[in-house]
């Protein structure tokens, strides 16, 4: 059976969570070997997917759009040409803004997570203003037509177990990363290729980004693309990830 991967959250004043968030993947890390996938949590309660588990071929390309609107259509013509598909995660206003990349995101047979409706730290917030935003943006994306989203990447990837235990009441099963190359910094596209195809093995979810701000992003997927095809790996979406972890995992009668 595969293995969970679980990081456990101390009881610390919610500033201190803000400054640490981004520090968890290197520093607390231990093995439970119950379950089929890499979580975020602090008990038996609502988790937070980081990956699957470790000896499948399956990855999950997934992007992060929170603004701007001419990057995202040469990355879907990049996914096309390799006939990948990914999962984009939007946040609510944007979304009301470009109705129309949504079309094309959903036509291109790609799949659609949320990211709320304002991108602003859950962790800056008291949690009746996350719920707000998370009804908020279920309202938003509802009116777009885009009601049965089930998928939530929190702004920034900050999460505690208090907001994934909402977001689990609310019906949202919150995904994190377990590959992230930091293309949104622009560090150079060699070195966003040379992280992905370095970091990423069997269940890895990636994160990438989509917004304006990258300038190097669709270069290095031409080359991460393929690369990661010829190590054996194949392209799924977080909903065939999961399904198909689970089924690897459920026991045979």
């Amino acid at each position: 059976m595969q293995h969970f991967h679980v990081w456990k959250w101390s009881s610390l004043k919610r500033w201190g969570l803000v400054v640490i968030a981004a520090l968890f993947c290197a520093i607390f890390l231990v093995v439970e070997r119950d379950s089929a996938f890499s979580v975020f949590s602090t008990d038996k309660g609502p988790r937070a997917l980081i990956s699957s588990g470790e000896n499948g071929k399956d990855v999950s390309l997934t992007f992060n759009i929170s603004w701007g609107q001419e990057k995202v259509y040469p990355i879907l013509d990049t996914l096309k040409k390799h006939d990948v598909k990914a999962t984009f995660f939007v946040n609510g206003e944007w979304a009301e803004r470009h109705p129309e990349i949504l079309k094309a995101i959903n036509e291109n047979g790609h799949e659609l997570g949320m990211m709320g409706y304002r991108y602003k730290s859950y962790l800056k917030q008291d949690i009746t203003q996350v719920k707000k935003d998370l009804l908020y943006a279920k309202t938003v994306f509802g009116k777009l037509g885009y009601d049965e989203l089930s998928l939530l990447r929190t702004p920034s990837g900050h999460i505690n177990n208090e907001v994934i235990t909402l977001a689990s009441k609310l019906g949202y099963q919150v995904v994190q990363w377990s590959v992230n190359p930091n293309d949104h910094e622009n560090p150079g596209t060699q070195v966003i290729v040379d992280h992905v195809m370095k970091e990423t093995s069997g269940g890895d979810i990636i994160v990438m980004h989509a917004s304006d701000s990258v300038k190097q992003t669709n270069e290095a997927l031409a080359t991460i693309l393929p690369g990661i095809k010829q190590k054996g790996f194949h392209f799924v979406t977080i909903s065939e990830l999961i399904s198909k972890a689970e089924t690897d995992s459920s026991p045979i009668e």
